[in-house]
């Protein structure tokens, strides 16, 4: 799967200075290559790193990969679109508190109670400890308010965890390198314009599952995106901007006989992305050139509308 036989851990590169495996260098806004691109010799089969896709993955410097980009959730505005070094950040609803009884009560007693101490103690000293009291009543509502605050950030950071547990990576016996011959990464589109006058916004929020649910559509895509024409991008290209490696889309391809490669490749997506939408789908197809494509997955409303 790799270009070296020493550094088994694709994150890693042989060192022939100090004749051992050493890390990957980190870039943000892109993803390591296997090994570096280097052999055990010091040959150079392919860059570094290869950008992160544009809306779709990301790398903060905080790995070696590039992560695929979260959503916010449903009644969530997003703060901050997701980016080749940062993930989508979602604005939280601000929670307001309510003033309780005691602390009503609390105030209450406080200005009952300065007549009395203003006859003790006189005007300066009685006015002094009445703002005292008065600036102490704001701590109950703002110590409830951090506690909340705090609760939220850490559910927040349980679930994004999560999320990142879920990655797997699908390994063979069979060496080989993750980017076939003639796969070349491409970059990212400047724009979704395009695809809001091809897709619905209902269309582009769907979940990528209802691909899989809808077999006229499903079936069409398989014979547009399963032949291998020499020229046009296929369900191959689709599967390694998706980071499957090429060992995965070689047994892929050879069962293809018996299911679908790209089937296979949107059940694997699913399971391993459940948050990804058909506007994820689409937009890798709007970057491998593939309006046909995307023109199918329009009929997906047309289909439900006619159900």
């Amino acid at each position: 799967m790799g270009h070296s036989e020493r550094c088994r851990d694709l994150k890693t590169y042989w060192n022939r200075s100090t004749l051992k495996c050493v890390p990957c260098p980190v870039k943000p806004g892109y993803g390591t290559t296997p090994n570096c691109g280097y052999d055990d010799d010091g040959g150079r089969h392919e860059g570094r790193h290869k950008e992160c896709i544009a809306a779709v993955t990301f790398n903060d410097g905080g790995g070696a990969d590039c992560r695929p980009c979260g959503a916010c959730p449903r009644g969530m505005p997003v703060l901050s679109a997701c980016t080749t070094t940062s993930d989508t950040q979602c604005r939280h609803p601000r929670r307001e508190v309510p003033v309780t009884e005691t602390t009503s009560h609390y105030v209450s007693s406080v200005f009952s109670a300065s007549p009395t101490v203003k006859q003790e103690s006189g005007s300066n000293t009685n006015e002094a400890e009445i703002h005292q009291n008065v600036d102490l009543l704001w701590v109950v509502p703002f110590s409830i308010l951090m506690a909340i605050m705090f609760v939220v950030i850490c559910a927040c950071l349980i679930c994004m965890k999560r999320k990142r547990g879920q990655r797997s990576m699908l390994s063979y016996c069979r060496r080989s390198s993750y980017i076939n011959t003639g796969f070349s990464p491409l970059s990212a589109p400047h724009s979704n314009n395009d695809l809001e006058h091809i897709l619905s916004p209902n269309i582009m929020t769907a979940p990528l599952q209802r691909v899989l649910d809808n077999l006229d559509v499903l079936e069409e895509l398989v014979i547009l995106l399963d032949p291998e024409n020499q020229g046009v991008k296929s369900t191959k290209h689709l599967a390694s901007h998706c980071s499957f490696p090429a060992t995965w889309i070689t047994y892929a391809y050879s069962m293809k006989d018996s299911k679908s490669p790209l089937k296979a490749l949107l059940e694997g997506v699913t399971s391993r992305h459940p948050d990804w939408t058909v506007g994820h789908l689409s937009k890798l197809l709007k970057h491998m050139e593939r309006n046909d494509a995307i023109a199918v997955l329009a009929k997906l409303e047309l289909n439900e509308m006619q159900v």
